[in-house]
């Protein structure tokens, strides 16, 4: 007989350890919360798992990016990370009689990090200097176009804005924490088609300017990007105290979560993002080592794959990006069932989520309680079914070594990449690939750099499968750069034009969707675009993980939320009882 293995039994304790301690080790979500007037001093490190790709938050797609810039630059509105309802933000107020024509006031105690007023033309040159500048490719064009038509933006006086859309634009207001740039500072190099490539790696540290909290103090590649306080920061508690409280802000770069649980643990950095397999390690060391676990729900984001169905010629090799005969079969719509019916989701949960997860089916996330509807269908897992599919297009083992051809003899291989920073998702796609060779696929799977992968999706194409994720939000407009054949991030298909009628559907939807202010009939539609893309399947989704976050006890104003993560508002933040670590 067969001994058990030691490494099974450990594993075996550890999953047992986790469970029993999970719940008593949480802290629930929060269901209101008050800031209070703090003090400043002190630091908070965070992990992050790449460097950025520039400090650029115009022409940004990745989240090394944007967690970044996020701390630099702030937008119009702002979204309540709690309550999820738009609040004012650099635009103290605003009207509208119709809901084309808005006016907005703005702020007139705000300024830029380099000592510059905050003013409409600032506002006005964004919209129509960037976001607007064909020559720059930002996402941002897709979410401000509606039905191919721009919205006019015009300076009223020195702190009063008039937007005029060319029709009702139901998510306008939250759109509007799109960040604003210094027209004094970037209209010069935007004028000579410059700005696509500006604010890069290597620029100057106070050439990077924005009315955030906080500004770059230093950047080492590989290493760390530290901030400092916006010196002329706008906000400030009852007592008058300029904000934000802690003096400074290390991002610490790490690539993989590992790394970052072990640095956790030496207490080298303040905040931990969890993986459910963590709990075990951190479960009964919360007291002792004097650090909270938050379990915020299920998070926004997701985990899915896609097949690359870009049937364009790459213009340096003179070949097509995608072999024919891989292209036809990524365009039907068995074979993407197939896939989706080889995948055991449950079995993600349980190995890589210790069961903290739910099955995803939808585009939408459950955490949506906007725009989440589970009635969409659902390819549960069925080896069996997915190799009816298959056989059904024409695929068998014709040679009996185990990996499926077509009809013209072609093996069913493929390439699969995904990021090797995040470690949860390594994992799921080691799963996947497993699931996949069960059904007769030969899978060649490496995990990348994420700005790599990035960079494969986006501008080489040299990819046939990749799993990756998007963050998510609240509106579903936000995410036409995604779904809008024309857009930016319509990952399997960059082509600009509907190679499928269900591209054009959600187009439809999307548009639609856009200027319907009914509620109720918003929701119908982005419920139709939920069905449409489970039906379809352009992208096939896995499973979405809790949001668990571990923090350093010595943090007050701390209300981790799943919308806001960790530090919702951090600029609040201050450490208590006046130990500055």
């Amino acid at each position: 007989m067969r001994k058990n293995s030691p490494l099974l039994a450990i594993i075996a304790v550890l999953f047992l350890q986790s469970s029993v301690t999970a719940e008593s080790v949480f802290q629930k979500p929060f269901k209101e919360y008050k800031l209070e007037s703090g003090h400043k001093g002190g630091r908070l490190v965070i992990p992050a798992t790449s460097d950025p790709k520039s400090f650029n938050p115009i022409v940004a797609n990745e989240t090394s990016t944007t967690q970044i810039t996020s701390l630099i630059f702030e937008g119009l509105t702002r979204t309540h990370p709690l309550t999820l309802e738009v609040v004012p933000n650099l635009a103290k107020s605003w009207e509208t009689e119709d809901g084309k024509v808005w006016i907005f006031y703005l702020r007139e105690d705000v300024f830029f990090n380099d000592g510059e007023k905050f003013k409409a033309d600032d506002v006005v040159f964004t919209f129509n200097e960037l976001i607007y500048n064909s020559d720059i490719p930002t996402s941002s064009r897709d979410i401000f176009t509606i039905e191919g038509k721009k919205i006019t933006v015009e300076r009223v006086d020195d702190y009063t804005v008039k937007f005029t859309l060319p029709c009702v634009f139901a998510p306008f207001l939250r759109a509007l924490s799109h960040e604003i740039l210094p027209r004094h500072k970037y209209h010069k190099i935007a004028k000579d088609k410059k700005f696509t490539f500006s604010m890069g790696l290597d620029s100057k540290l106070k050439d990077i300017v924005g009315t955030g909290p906080y500004c770059l103090k230093q950047y080492l590649p590989g290493e760390r990007v530290v901030f400092a306080p916006n010196p002329y920061y706008w906000k400030k508690d009852e007592n008058q105290t300029q904000l934000p409280y802690l003096q400074e802000i290390i991002y610490i770069i790490l690539q993989n979560s590992d790394t970052a649980l072990l640095k956790f643990l030496d207490r080298e950095i303040d905040y931990y993002s969890l993986r459910s397999q963590d709990l075990a390690i951190l479960g009964p060391r919360c007291k002792k080592d004097l650090f909270t676990i938050y379990n915020a729900g299920p998070s926004f984001g997701s985990n899915f794959l896609v097949f690359n169905q870009n049937n364009l010629e790459n213009p340096r090799t003179k070949k097509p990006y995608v072999s024919p005969y891989k292209l036809k079969w990524f365009g039907n719509i068995k074979f993407r069932k197939a896939i989706a019916h080889a995948i055991n989701k449950d079995k993600i949960i349980k190995i890589v989520m210790n069961d903290l997860g739910v099955r995803q089916f939808s585009s939408v996330s459950p955490a949506n309680k906007f725009f989440y509807t589970e009635d969409v269908k659902k390819h549960k897992f069925s080896p069996d079914k997915a190799k009816q599919l298959l056989a059904e297009i024409g695929f068998g083992d014709r040679d009996q070594d185990g990996t499926l051809e077509d009809s013209q003899g072609k093996k069913l291989e493929l390439n699969f990449f995904t990021n090797a920073d995040n470690t949860q998702r390594v994992q799921i796609a080691t799963l996947v690939k497993k699931d996949l060779e069960d059904i007769g696929m030969k899978i060649s799977f490496l995990p990348l750099d994420f700005n790599n992968l990035v960079s494969k999706l986006t501008a080489t194409f040299d990819w046939e499968l990749i799993m990756i994720g998007l963050t998510g939000g609240i509106e579903p407009y936000f995410g036409k750069n995604v779904w809008s054949y024309k857009g930016n991030l319509h990952m399997w298909n960059p082509t600009k034009k509907a190679i499928m009628p269900f591209e054009q559907e959600i187009e439809d939807i999307f548009n639609l969707g856009a200027k319907t202010i009914d509620e109720s009939k918003r929701k119908e539609l982005f419920f139709t675009w939920q069905k449409i893309v489970a039906r379809e399947l352009p992208l096939i989704y896995t499973a979405i993980p809790y949001s668990l976050y571990a923090i350093r006890d010595k943090f007050a104003n701390l209300y981790p939320t799943v919308y806001g993560g960790a530090f919702g508002e951090l600029e609040w933040i201050y450490i208590r009882g006046g130990k500055h670590e």
